[in-house]
C-alpha cells in the first residue's frame, strides 16, 4: 500500500469519538430556570442594595463562596450587594431576630435567599448500532452491532427567593436546575448569571452597565 494514500475513516473509531464528545458535554454543568413567580402587586422599581444569603447548615465554605460570587456579580452589574456572612454573628442557622438585625445593619433594601432543595440522579440507557470490523458494501445489510450505553446525570434543584426588606414580602422566586454540578466554586458564576439575568428582565435590578 502506498504510505501516502489516505485511508477511509474507520466508522467505529468515528463513533467512539462522538461518544467521547457526548460524555464531555454531559459532564459540563449548566443552569436553567424551570419556573419563576413575580408578585403582581409590587411596584417599587429596581432594588439598589441586595443582602445575599445562602442557606446551608452543613457546608459553611460553600455558602460563603456562593454569597461572595452572587454579591460580586451584582456589583459588576452596577448593583450594591453584601454577602450575609459579613453581618451574621455565627455560621449556624440564624433565627428571625438575628437575620432581621443583620439585614438592617447591612442597609439593604432587598434580600436574595438561595436554598438547595435537593440533588437528583437520572439514569439513561440507550443503544447505538455501529458497523463491525470489515464493514464494506455489504455491511449495509449485515455486520451491524448494538452497543448499550448508560449515562447518569445529576441535577441540583435550587430555589431562589427575593424579599422586599421594607414589607418583608416575597416579590420574586424561581426554581432552577443545575445539571452535573461539580463544586460551588465552579458552578456559582453560571448560576448567578442565569438568576440575575432573570431578575433584570423582570425589573427588580437595574440593567447591567
Amino acid at each position: 500500500m502506498n504510505p501516502h494514500m489516505h485511508r477511509r475513516p474507520d466508522p467505529l473509531a468515528r463513533w467512539l469519538v462522538l461518544v467521547a464528545g457526548a460524555w464531555l458535554v454531559a459532564g459540563c454543568a449548566s443552569t436553567t430556570l424551570q419556573s419563576t413567580w413575580t408578585d403582581p402587586g409590587y411596584d417599587g422599581g429596581p432594588f439598589k442594595r441586595i443582602f445575599v444569603i445562602g442557606l446551608s447548615a452543613r457546608d459553611v465554605t460553600a455558602r460563603r463562596v456562593l454569597e461572595d460570587v452572587l454579591a460580586a456579580k451584582l456589583k459588576a452589574g452596577g448593583v450594591e450587594a453584601v454577602p450575609a456572612w459579613q453581618f451574621l454573628a455565627n455560621d449556624g442557622p440564624a433565627d428571625e431576630s438575628a437575620l432581621s438585625a443583620a439585614v438592617a445593619a447591612s442597609a439593604a433594601d432587598a434580600m436574595l435567599m438561595v436554598r438547595l432543595l435537593g440533588v437528583e440522579t437520572q439514569t439513561t440507557v440507550w443503544t447505538t448500532v455501529v458497523p463491525g470490523p470489515g464493514f464494506g458494501w455489504y455491511g449495509f445489510y449485515s455486520g451491524w452491532y448494538a452497543y448499550p450505553q448508560v449515562t447518569q446525570t445529576q441535577i441540583a434543584v435550587i430555589e431562589t427567593t427575593l424579599f422586599d426588606v421594607r414589607s418583608k414580602r416575597i416579590v420574586w422566586s424561581a426554581t432552577s436546575e443545575t445539571i452535573n454540578p461539580s463544586s460551588v466554586q465552579k458552578d456559582a458564576p453560571g448560576f448567578a448569571d442565569v438568576i440575575l439575568a432573570s431578575l433584570r428582565k423582570d425589573g427588580f435590578l437595574h440593567a447591567s452597565r
